[in-house]
């Protein structure tokens, strides 16, 4: 039996795109699952990104495909991957969204699992926020919610300044983007695309 992850996300400078890595990585552990990793379409203006750093950035993962909201329907679960704006998913992803009206009137996401992870610049910019107001969009698809149980003890570590909380698995970029996600946040990815993984596996064998 084939369990079909697709992990879809945005990234400007390549945290979340890091974090993505490790949420498919995760996934694949699992025994019968194939992820996908696809990136949703760029809205800012290639000026902009230029200037502010973006454009050199994304190069990095240019070789990501695009997604189109119709391919959800053909996943078991749904991985999603966001940097916060304000306390909210980036407009990027709000597009691609609002664009899965149809699926939604068909009900073709119901029943399938859902999940997210995020980025954000500060320690306490966001990173709970923007996954919960997330789920509400998942929830009006019908979809599974998963997150990460505190089986996975790295998210409850004192010893370094981390992200990652039931909810899904955080980064945190730092103002100016300099810092990279740490082992701990990306192994706490892993975990969370390796549960999503057998959950999704779970459901579709019906066991």
């Amino acid at each position: 039996m084939t369990v079909k992850v697709q992990v879809i996300f945005y990234s400007s400078h390549g945290h979340t795109y890091q974090m993505a890595e490790a949420v498919a990585a995760g996934a694949r552990e699992v025994d019968g699952a194939e992820a996908s990793l696809w990136q949703v379409p760029e809205l800012v203006p290639e000026n902009v990104l230029e200037k502010s750093g973006a454009k050199a950035a994304r190069a990095k993962f240019a070789q990501v495909p695009t997604a189109a909201p119709t391919q959800l329907a053909e996943a078991d679960a749904i991985i999603f991957g966001t940097p916060t704006r304000f306390g909210n998913m980036c407009s990027q992803m709000r597009n691609f969204l609002d664009q899965t009206g149809s699926l939604w009137l068909n009900g073709e996401l119901i029943g399938k699992v859902g999940s997210v992870f995020a980025s954000t610049a500060t320690q306490h910019g966001g990173q709970e926020s923007t996954i919960l107001s997330f789920h509400t969009s998942l929830l009006h698809h019908g979809m599974v919610i998963v997150g990460v149980p505190y089986s996975e003890q790295r998210q409850m570590t004192l010893a370094e300044i981390s992200g990652g909380s039931p909810y899904g698995a955080t980064t945190i970029s730092g103002g100016d983007g300099s810092r990279q996600p740490s082992e701990n946040e990306l192994a706490i990815a892993r975990f969370q695309g390796r549960h999503v993984a057998e959950i999704a596996r779970r459901l579709k064998s019906g066991s």
